[in-house]
């Protein structure tokens, strides 16, 4: 544990709990990508596998990592539900159309070409790191058809974003001092990032001009 993974959980937490405030605060999924919330229960299933076998008790870092894993899943799960369900009367589907068979084929191709060790879990986490760097792809693609974006939910693109940023400091972090070197892990980190750096120049101009976020076509 360093000072980045834990602004990184903080962050990746903000996120979730900005999300779901925005649903059940306006009563609706509208702006939200339902493609990008799949995207990130794959992602998440897939990188926790080991739940069914590791000892949670273990270690208190253990057991915190077990919650968090926990939490990430259901949340995703419960977000799903209310787009799906509760809000469903809500959510763009006109909008929400990027192919994510696009992301999902890809990344499982570079799992298999790069990975840390040949194990169907290993390939499998290696998948997730893949998928997760390009997963926000739908909700970023949903927002620029529409134009506008509210600021809750830009917030919660935003804390999205750091999450992964804090992430790959961590890895830069752990790299140096414990030498415990992760290429894969750095590379899909700084993809993820420049990916959201366009989101994160509107934003940051819409905050200092007092305008509303709105991005380009």
């Amino acid at each position: 544990m360093n000072v980045f993974r834990i602004l990184g959980d903080l962050f990746h937490v903000a996120a979730i709990l900005i999300l779901l405030r925005k649903m059940t605060m306006t009563k609706s999924c509208a702006g939200i990508s339902l493609r990008t919330q799949i995207l990130y229960l794959v992602v998440f299933s897939c990188r926790y596998m080991d739940l069914f076998w590791l000892n949670p008790f273990h270690s208190p870092l253990r057991f915190y990592n077990t919650i968090m894993k926990l939490a990430f899943i259901g949340t995703s799960v419960y977000t799903i539900f209310l787009i799906l369900k509760k809000y469903k009367h809500t959510y763009d589907e006109v909008n929400d159309t990027f192919r994510i068979e696009f992301l999902i084929g890809p990344a499982a191709l570079c799992a298999i070409v790069f990975h840390l060790k040949v194990t169907p879990f290993e390939i499998i986490w290696a998948f997730s790191i893949f998928l997760e760097s390009l997963a926000i792809m739908p909700q970023l693609f949903l927002l620029q058809k529409t134009g506008e974006v509210e600021n809750i939910t830009a917030h919660y693109v935003v804390a999205l974003g750091s999450y992964r940023a804090w992430y790959l400091l961590n890895w830069i972090w752990r790299y140096m001092y414990e030498g415990k070197p992760k290429i894969l892990v750095s590379v899909a980190g700084l993809v993820q990032t420049a990916l959201y750096s366009d989101f994160f120049y509107h934003y940051f101009m819409s905050r200092k001009t007092g305008k509303k976020l709105k991005l380009p076509p």
